[in-house]
């Protein structure tokens, strides 16, 4: 079992910078694949990136290649995601997500998931 708790969400103005961070607990965290998905409204859930274990594998969506980074601490049990350059667009709530397998983040859903942060971006 794995909990999940997002902070960092919040308002910003277009072409600014936002870090999310999740802090993980529960046993074995570091044998998880973590990542991210958003979700806006009205729209569908959909994946943002993941991370492997070792953090030696990452995996963006399209949408955020080139303005978002993930990362993880393996031993502060949390895993991140810096977004720069944020468009309107990238308005949503993210959430935070940990499963086993990372092909689950691609042909998920993964097993565990946080609460969810909102982040507004404004034009």
């Amino acid at each position: 079992q794995v909990q999940l708790v997002e902070y960092g969400g919040g308002l910003v103005q277009a072409g600014g910078s936002l870090r999310l961070s999740c802090a993980a607990g529960g046993r074995s965290y570091s044998n998880y694949a973590m990542g991210w998905f958003r979700q806006a409204p009205g729209k569908e859930r959909e994946f943002v990136a993941t991370i492997g274990v070792s953090s030696d594998s990452t995996y963006y969506a399209d949408s955020v290649k080139g303005r978002f980074t993930i990362s993880r601490d393996n031993a502060k049990n949390t895993v991140s995601l810096q977004m720069n350059s944020l468009k309107p667009e990238d308005t949503a709530v993210y959430y935070c997500a940990a499963d086993l397998s990372a092909i689950r983040f691609l042909r998920g859903p993964p097993s565990y998931w946080g609460q969810g942060t909102q982040v507004t971006v404004s034009s």
